[in-house]
């Protein structure tokens, strides 16, 4: 009661809940790598982080951590892009600072040779890892411009000759892998070519786990193919480039365009085949510098094509029975594509496309002589720098995991080459 003799007073006592029992609370280091864990998968983010303290770098560098990081974040940024040039293979970071990773750090790949820069064929660049053609020591070299790791392989006669295409994969086979990270993984590389009659398409694949290349794939082409785009794009499990054609089955549409059937040449990797499926009519293109294929957003088979003023993005469909359908899946004006400069009427304007990243996604195109990076899902672009005829190569997007403790600061200074035979 109180003292004045009134009401009693009434005294509330709050509710407490057992204490936790200390096992179960997360410790610091636990709180503390899921925060880490939850950055960007940018290149600065990690070496920024373990520029805190001590305790920072420890379980940011952790190798444990680093493969949880990778799980997470499941896809790799795009770092930049490779191209031949006359004095050799360059590297361009596209990423903005403090995530652009200087040029000198993934560029020096190649091994001297007595031969000219021209007689190395760039072929393919994909998980990771880079492959080139020796054509001097008819050989094929394939780098980890991250850790400067290189394996050389002699190349199979038939691919010495004649033009030639190939495509590096990774092969890992464990559950949960995460592409972008494959430094230690084992790989496999496809070359591909077609024969003097262009009659014949052939291909073997080397593996790295048994050192050897594969039997001879063989497929016949239709006599009016004389070429392949210079690239193949991985969907799926299987490879697919873009067949080149003579002028000799074009069709004219009621408009008056030149109208033609294009083909595709698949390479399925688990029934080690070829075959030669019919894509999507489009407007003729005699070097194919305005269609691509693409990893459609659903997984399937799709193919952009670029012609002013406008891109279309067709997929493939397959039903149940097995019968394959293109269908133009979306057309979309230039002009609604965030940060490509508009051209004028009737004002003609060099537009072509240079190179395509599976990974994200995303399109290198030229207009009026300045290259434009193009996010296909997002239909955003971002202005990359103004370019010289002269120098219009391919571009070979290279997408990787950049973390402490994996990239070779070195550049070139990496392990010493294996050579297989």
């Amino acid at each position: 009661m109180s003292e004045e003799g009134g009401e009693p007073t009434r005294r509330r006592r709050r509710s407490r809940s057992p204490p936790a029992a200390a096992d179960s609370l997360p410790d610091d280091d636990d709180l503390l790598r899921e925060i880490l864990l939850r950055l960007p998968p940018q290149p600065s983010s990690l070496p920024r982080a373990s520029a805190v303290c001590k305790r920072w770098q420890r379980l940011a560098t952790d190798p444990k951590f680093l493969r949880c990081f990778i799980a997470h974040h499941r896809k790799p940024p795009l770092l930049g892009y490779f191209k031949y040039v006359v004095t050799g293979l360059v590297f361009t970071p596209v990423l903005d600072p403090p995530d652009r990773i200087p040029p000198a750090r993934l560029h020096c790949i190649i091994p001297d040779t007595d031969g000219a820069p021209r007689d190395k064929q760039f072929l393919g660049c994909r998980h990771g890892r880079v492959l080139v053609m020796d054509r001097v020591r008819k050989e094929v070299l394939i780098c980890d411009p991250i850790t400067g790791g290189k394996h050389c392989v002699t190349a199979p006669p038939e691919f010495t000759r004649n033009s030639v295409y190939g495509e590096v994969v990774c092969a890992a086979a464990d559950r949960g892998h995460v592409h972008g990270s494959c430094h230690s993984s084992p790989f496999k590389v496809v070359l591909m070519s077609l024969t003097e009659d262009h009659n014949w398409s052939i291909a073997r694949v080397y593996s790295s786990e048994t050192g050897i290349w594969g039997n001879l794939i063989t497929t016949a082409v239709p006599s009016d193919i004389y070429g392949a785009s210079i690239t193949g794009t991985l969907v799926g499990n299987a490879l697919y480039w873009l067949l080149l054609m003579t002028d000799d089955i074009l069709e004219f549409d009621l408009g008056g365009q030149e109208i033609s059937v294009l083909r595709i040449l698949e390479f399925d990797l688990d029934l080690q085949s070829l075959a030669v499926i019919m894509g999507p009519p489009s407007t003729y293109d005699f070097l194919s510098y305005t269609r691509q294929i693409i990893r459609a957003e659903d997984g399937a088979l799709g193919l952009v094509i670029f012609s002013y003023p406008s891109i279309q993005v067709w997929h493939r469909e397959v039903d149940c029975h097995g019968v394959a359908t293109w269908l133009l899946y979306k057309t979309i004006r230039k002009h609604k594509i965030l940060g490509l400069p508009q051209i004028e009427r009737g004002r003609t304007a060099m537009q072509c496309m240079l190179g395509y990243s599976e990974d994200t996604n995303a399109i290198f195109i030229i207009i009026d002589f300045t290259v434009y990076m193009v996010q296909l899902k997002s239909m955003q672009s971002k202005r990359l720098h103004e370019i010289d005829f002269r120098d219009i190569a391919n571009y070979y997007p290279f997408t990787s995991f950049y973390t402490p403790g994996i990239a070779n600061a070195g550049g070139c200074d990496g392990p010493e080459m294996v050579h297989d035979t």
